[in-house]
């Protein structure tokens, strides 16, 4: 009799495990059924948006279902991370950011998300910076550039893709370095900061290389970079540390998904993006902007983003850059 009541009760259960798996089961077979919605976190036009509608249009083949694509370029990406946070974690809705949104901002002023409100898919590149002018600037150098604004404090601007990015960074650390008074002006990404110094509305910008069609064109001058080492289409351009300062700026290209995404749409979506990776469009466009094609999966990328997070948090103290709300 006790035999015959621990079989049905191990039926049961058996059933139950059955009833709660194969939903799961199910999702993960048939995941995605239709169009997957990407939030860009920059500007239309900039290196960000440009990288991820070419590798979005090579993974939307191979995951059988589009991606479509919108922007927001406001607060350098943390607009676009706070409006993700708040959406479903269906596997439906992604967002594309780089590490400065999850590393440095946060750190700068009070944003409405947090890294553990994401799961990170993977991130598909590494991003080098740099500051430019226009070519007909008086300054060939950064050392000229140096010495105009140690000269002229307060006269110098130049603009960023938002408060709290790499690029902003490397400009406040040369200006304790160098004892140095000059103007961040933000912008929502680096193609209207490029705009900008063309026009002649800011004296230079700091950022990813958007500039570089106009440095190889003629319009803009590359005076320094900020990567640990030089960029690959323009190896004659010396990088901070060439130039004695103690910088190493790294910033990479994030797809990462709300918090609560089932495993099994990580896993879809990772080794759809890596697959893409190989595109020779691709990696012919990633080269063409100097970019590196770099991969670290969900787990190595939550990894990098708080070792970040520390790392930069140091340097912050360090140049005792102030905070949003200690500001006046």
């Amino acid at each position: 009799m006790n035999q015959k009541r621990w079989n049905r009760v191990r039926t049961i259960f058996l059933l139950g495990v059955l009833i709660i798996l194969i939903p799961c089961v199910s999702f993960a077979q048939s995941y995605p059924t239709r169009s997957i919605n990407i939030l860009i976190g920059y500007a239309p036009g900039g290196a960000v948006d440009t990288t991820m509608r070419v590798i979005g249009s090579k993974a939307e083949k191979i995951i059988g279902q589009p991606f479509v694509l919108t922007n927001n370029g406001a607060g350098g990406g943390s607009v676009a991370l706070g409006i993700m946070a708040k959406e479903k974690p269906d596997g439906y809705h992604l967002v594309n950011v780089t590490t400065a949104t999850f590393a440095l901002i946060p750190q700068f002023r009070s944003v409405p998300y947090k890294l553990d409100d994401f799961v990170p898919i993977l991130h598909f590149g590494a991003m080098q910076t740099g500051l430019v002018v226009r070519a007909d600037s008086p300054w060939k150098t950064m050392k000229e550039f140096v010495e105009y604004a140690k000269k002229n404090p307060g006269k110098v601007t130049y603009g960023t893709a938002g408060v709290g990015l790499v690029s902003h960074l490397a400009m406040e650390y040369v200006a304790k370095q160098e004892g140095i008074q000059w103007t961040l002006v933000p912008f929502p990404g680096m193609a209207p900061a490029i705009t900008a110094v063309l026009g002649g509305h800011i004296t230079a910008a700091s950022g990813d290389q958007t500039f570089a069609p106009h440095v190889q064109k003629g319009t803009l001058r590359l005076l320094a970079t900020h990567g640990e080492n030089r960029m690959k289409n323009f190896p004659d351009v010396p990088t901070f540390t060439d130039l004695g300062y103690d910088f190493k700026g790294d910033n990479m290209f994030i797809i990462a998904a709300p918090k609560g995404i089932a495993p099994s749409a990580v896993s879809k979506l990772d080794d759809t993006f890596h697959t893409a990776m190989d595109d020779p469009e691709f990696i012919q466009l990633m080269g063409k902007l100097g970019f590196e094609v770099t991969y670290r999966n969900s787990a190595d990328t939550r990894k990098y983003l708080e070792e970040a997070y520390v790392r930069f948090g140091r340097l912050i103290n360090e140049l005792k850059l102030p905070k949003e709300a200690e500001k006046k």
